[in-house]
């Protein structure tokens, strides 16, 4: 049985896992683990020479790791058709720039969770949500009549990252400025994956 190496708190397993049920693979395994990046899991680095989550290890080849080329290659496995040839381009930048407030996101948790507080630097801190935010104003600038388009990965990426700057970064509210995204991602939030795939309370 294939597996998916992850931890339920990062957002990008979220997106593997959120692509799992959307399109109903369930023979594939959730391996919840705990790794950080001072203490990589055996798990984790048995399946990434580089130790990140996600991974998905297979039978019959070596394991997949980096969250966008596992949902290429589940979408694939499913013919999900979540990467459309009519708008593939667009699909994949508004993933990537998910993507980027992700490990903007994700960065700036680990600067104040495994650096001690006299090493923590604010500036740095200040410039990655200067990077979010300025995401998100693209995405509310240009990206809302396809995020009110067809589902497709990108849709998935997008209501992951916000996901995970409510669950982590809840103290700065990135909602103000970004009404049309908020209210997107209210109607998001309740999809049955989304729901089953929620972050641990933490």
């Amino acid at each position: 049985m294939m597996e998916l190496i992850g931890a339920g708190a990062s957002p990008f397993v979220r997106k593997c896992r959120v692509v799992l049920a959307e399109t109903g693979q369930d023979d594939i395994r959730f391996v919840d683990i705990m790794t950080t990046p001072l203490n990589t899991s055996p798990e984790a680095a048995a399946a990434n020479p580089l130790g990140k989550i996600p991974a998905l290890t297979r039978d019959d080849a070596p394991a997949l790791y980096d969250s966008r080329v596992i949902i290429r290659f589940l979408d694939d496995r499913a013919g999900a058709g979540l990467y459309p040839e009519a708008r593939l381009w667009d699909t994949l930048v508004l993933e990537a720039t998910a993507e980027g407030i992700m490990e903007a996101a994700v960065i700036s948790v680990y600067e104040k969770r495994f650096r001690p507080e006299e090493m923590w630097y604010e500036p740095w801190l200040e410039a990655q949500w200067g990077k979010i935010t300025s995401a998100l104003d693209a995405i509310e600038d240009r990206w809302m009549s396809h995020l009110h388009g067809p589902f497709d990965a990108s849709h998935i990426a997008v209501g992951c990252v916000l996901g995970y700057l409510d669950f982590r970064h809840g103290d700065k509210d990135w909602r103000p400025g970004h009404d049309a995204l908020a209210a997107w991602y209210a109607g998001f939030a309740e999809r049955p994956s989304m729901v089953a795939t929620a972050p641990p309370a933490a």
